[in-house]
């Protein structure tokens, strides 16, 4: 299949008509398959997938914006508010090949509806080779089904927000479980083996007798209306299950705004209050001790030199004063020494030591810088006190209260910061009612599609049940009668079918299983991280292995590479399901690092398909990036969607950011 061109007439932001060429180009050898469209956030780019979708699928569509609206209130709601009385247009052409036929079939298809959608719907068109097909129309559900099946749509026609909550996941959406049943083709035994049921049940009624088909056609009845049963069962299954992901959805985006904008802050103000408290208190005991500090010797740190100096002086003045005190026991101390030498020693050496001891009085006689302070021992000591030991002691404690008020401060400028993006107490009220309600909306749906789960459940086991009767009742009659060939291979084809069913999802989900680790380590930042990707026969759950055969947890890989993880599910599942279908991807490098967006852009993006559908902002899919893929030939045609907030419309243009 390929997307030819998709026109959009006051759908959305777009008003009036745009025409969007989608046809990639091949240039001699070389297929130029991405279509890149650029624009910023609000300029029309989700709008554009939905209208894809919406071409498409009609009412069973899965659009952004529908959540639980009515179709009509939806079509209301897409239409351009400056339409006025102006209809409202999709067209989408695509070609594809049949089995048998030589040349492509276009289709072109359209659907239109004005302010007032008739009878809540839209006017469907749909021209294959340009000629109106009436029988197209009015089959087309089945049509689309057989082309691009609405399960399988979304593995094709995503945005980076749902390859964002897929890699977030541990488990697969039920939704993207059966997609990938569908897609790998793992239904067909299914419908084979309740074909064969259908089979068996008519040859029954063949050979029972009247009062055998009565009780047969009723029981047959009861399937019958089990399995209507069942079908509605599933139907609103599958419904409860797109309103659960929206549910949560809506719950994430409430969080997210709750957070944004103060709610949380505004939640735990009481908490953040008694921290600051606990602060200040804590910042006033610090300042406290300074204080105290400051009101005793601490100051004297200012004038320590002044001190050193003082204690010098001191002790040469009490040093001075004690030899003024001993100075005439010293002076007979030392007449008694000369005369001592000079009978022992003899005049010159007697005369030495006089010398010596007349240099040394001398000395002791007089103060180095004079007598100014009047110091006594007592002040020397204290001097020593205070610079040896109160002072150094005092100074330090200083530090360790001041590094303390520093750090207070610090926290409190920081909480005071926080405190003052707390929402107010009104918006505050309305944030948290909203989370509530999304909440409450979110448990109101698991609810319901816990309750679905469950009747659905017992609609089967009813089912299983009168299947089995009919099973045994049918055979008790006919083994009255006759043994047919038919219904007795049936069984054996029944069985052949369920070991067939079984051998069939081996094989796919091995072949998957080699296509996206295959991607995944092609995309991967760090190849030698991870050796394998497994996935579960039954629950279809990824799971991861390191080179050395262990399980690696999938929490330990980073946000960037859980998305790439997603990427890679996606482009194996293409690859694996043989469908040649377009790829559009809405906001592609979402939460990706450099060096992952560089290899989505050189390695996915021009390999993803024969058409790949880019749109992105100026922020995603940026200069370098558009240079390299220019650079590899692999872009066909570039719009960009100028939004203008004057007219709150959309123009699409030739060319893209840069």
């Amino acid at each position: 299949m390929l997307f030819q061109s998709l026109v959009l007439q006051n759908f959305g932001p777009y008003q009036g008509r745009h025409r969007l060429n989608l046809r990639p180009n091949t240039v001699g050898k070389v297929h130029q398959p991405i279509i890149l469209i650029g624009g910023l956030n609000g300029g029309g780019k989700t709008t554009l997938m939905d209208a894809l979708r919406l071409v498409l699928y009609g009412q069973r569509a899965q659009c952004s914006t529908r959540g639980n609206l009515a179709y009509a209130d939806f079509l209301n709601q897409c239409r351009n508010r400056q339409a006025g009385d102006q209809v409202t247009r999709l067209e989408l052409t695509l070609e594809h090949t049949l089995t048998l036929a030589p040349q492509p079939t276009e289709l072109r298809i359209g659907r239109q509806w004005g302010s007032l959608p008739k009878n809540g719907r839209d006017t469907l068109e749909v021209y294959q080779d340009g000629q109106l097909a009436e029988d197209l129309i009015k089959g087309w559900d089945e049509r689309i089904e057989a082309l691009l099946p609405l399960g399988i749509a979304n593995l094709f026609l995503f945005d980076g927000e749902q390859v964002a909550a897929l890699a977030d996941q541990e488990e697969l959406p039920g939704g993207v479980v059966q997609a990938m049943r569908s897609l790998l083709g793992l239904e067909l035994p299914e419908r084979l083996d309740a074909d064969l049921d259908v089979l068996v049940a008519r040859k029954r009624k063949q050979l029972a007798n009247v009062k055998d088909r009565q009780t047969i056609e009723a029981i047959e009845t009861q399937i019958h209306q089990l399995t209507e049963q069942k079908g509605k069962a599933k139907q609103e299954l599958a419904s409860l299950t797109n309103q659960r992901e929206w549910a949560e959805r809506e719950l994430h985006q409430a969080q997210e705004k709750f957070l944004a904008e103060g709610g949380k802050i505004a939640a735990e103000k009481a908490q953040l209050e008694a921290k600051r408290a606990q602060l200040e208190a804590e910042l006033e005991r610090h300042q406290t001790q300074l204080r105290e500090l400051a009101a005793g010797a601490l100051p004297l740190a200012l004038i320590q030199p002044l001190l050193a100096a003082a204690q010098t002086q001191a002790h040469d003045e009490v040093r001075h004063r004690q030899y003024e005190l001993a100075q005439d026991l010293l002076s007979e101390q030392n007449q008694a020494l000369l005369e001592f030498a000079q009978e022992s020693l003899g005049p010159q050496p007697a005369q030495q030591i006089q010398a010596f001891l007349t240099r040394r009085q001398a000395a002791l006689a007089r103060p180095t810088t004079g007598v100014y302070l009047n110091a006594e021992s007592h002040h020397l000591h204290q001097l020593e006190q205070t610079l040896g030991h109160t002072l150094p002691d005092q100074q330090r404690q200083a530090k360790q209260h001041l590094k303390a008020c520093q750090q207070r401060q610090a926290d409190l400028e920081a909480l005071d910061r926080y405190l003052a993006s707390a929402a107010t107490e009104e918006i505050y009220e309305k944030l948290s009612q909203q989370v509530k309600a999304a909440q409450a909306r979110v448990a109101q749906v698991t609810t319901a599609y816990s309750n679905a789960e469950q009747q659905l459940n017992q609609i089967n086991q009813a089912l299983d049940r009168t299947k089995k009767d009919l099973q045994s009742y049918s055979q008790l009659a006919i083994d009255r009668k006759n043994t047919d060939h038919l219904i007795q291979a049936a069984a054996k084809v029944k069985q052949t079918l369920a070991e067939f069913k079984q051998k069939l999802k081996l094989h796919k989900l091995n072949h998957l299983e080699d296509r996206v680790t295959q991607h995944f380590l092609y995309l991967l930042r760090k190849p030698d991280f991870v050796h394998r990707v497994q996935i579960d026969t039954e629950t279809f759950k990824l799971a991861l292995y390191d080179p050395n055969g262990e399980p690696l947890p999938k929490h330990r890989l980073s946000a960037g590479e859980k998305q790439v993880l997603a990427i890679a599910l996606l482009w194996g599942l293409a690859n694996a399901s043989g469908r040649q279908l377009p790829v559009a991807i809405d906001t592609p490098l979402g939460r990706l690092d450099s060096e992952h967006r560089s290899h989505l852009v050189e390695r996915y993006f021009p390999q993803a398909s024969h058409q790949v559908i880019l749109l992105s902002t100026d922020t995603e899919i940026r200069a370098e990036e558009v240079e390299r893929l220019r650079g590899a030939g692999a872009v066909s045609r570039e719009f960009l969607l100028d939004y203008d907030p004057m007219t709150r419309s959309t123009a699409v243009r030739d060319g893209y950011f840069w």
